[in-house]
């Protein structure tokens, strides 16, 4: 992959001990989640897998609190910004030249045993490498290689009632716009970040990554989201691109779930989506 052209590879939407909880709420929303994950790190996981990338809800199960409890952070809500790659070795040396800091000198590698709808049992497998936490204040930033793509992107799993199908942007919040995307800048060679109204622009394929004053950012996906701890950056929203509006808020009115008509799209707010907004757009 060249880091050049950056793609999103998933979004992941820290829970800690609510899985059952997030799983059941992200059902609400008319997500088809795939069966819970169990990393061989330690946590555990439910995906609502799109088109080409998907969303992750990453949490743990009580007897691994010791060992996974706090690793992406005590708040709820969007934790994780993930970037594809096919060969995560061949981006340290790379990135090492542009002295952009990282986790380890290495991918860490791990797996989780996948169930596939015909009752087969396989592993998926990963190579990730994450920028130094010390340099994306807003959470993790990180590249993820798939070995087996075949078991994310599972067809039966990729057909949700809401109509969703890919992720179109990730928003993150900030008082100081320049620092907060400094580091992607850095990492994909963007010497000038498209300027946009309350903030900064990332193309990332067909989607984007903006960095939005907390002001312009309520503006789009309510005033429920907030920085983080001390003012930090924090990631807050997600657009979420379907198929149909109109089956969307079918699914939502049907299920209870509150949410707000808006001119191009739906707003699910933070408090109904695990702490991070979500907007439906066609």
């Amino acid at each position: 992959m060249s880091l050049k052209f950056p793609l999103i590879d998933h979004v992941l939407v820290n829970v800690n001990d609510q899985l059952d909880e997030a799983a059941r709420q992200y059902a609400r929303l008319g997500f088809t989640l795939t069966p819970r994950g169990h990393h061989s790190l330690g946590s555990s996981n439910h995906l609502a897998i799109f088109e080409n990338d998907y969303l992750e809800l990453l949490g743990y199960e009580p007897q691994n609190a010791g060992r996974v409890a706090g690793v992406w952070g005590t708040q709820q809500g969007l934790a994780g910004l993930i970037f594809k790659t096919d060969d995560a070795d061949a981006l340290v040396a790379p990135l090492q030249a542009r002295d952009v800091a990282l986790m380890s000198d290495a991918p860490q590698a791990f797996h989780r045993p996948v169930e596939l709808t015909d009752g087969t049992l396989r592993d998926a497998r990963f190579r990730t490498l994450h920028l130094d936490l010390a340099t994306t204040p807003s959470g993790r930033i990180f590249f993820c290689q798939h070995l087996d793509p075949d078991l994310v992107w599972h067809a039966p799993w990729q057909q949700h009632a809401n109509g969703v199908y890919a992720v179109k942007r990730v928003v993150i919040a900030s008082q100081d716009l320049q620092a907060a995307s400094a580091v992607l800048a850095k990492v994909f060679e963007a010497s000038e970040l498209e300027s946009i109204e309350g903030g900064l622009r990332l193309r990332t394929g067909q989607a984007s990554v903006e960095f939005l004053t907390l002001a312009r950012a309520r503006a789009i996906f309510g005033t429920e989201i907030e920085l983080g701890p001390d003012g930090a950056d924090r990631k807050v929203g997600l657009e979420l691109q379907t198929r149909s509006l109109q089956d969307a808020a079918r699914v939502l009115e049907a299920n209870g779930v509150p949410f707000e008509r808006q001119p191009d799209g739906i707003l699910v707010p933070a408090s109904q989506a695990s702490g991070v907004a979500l907007l439906l757009v066609e």
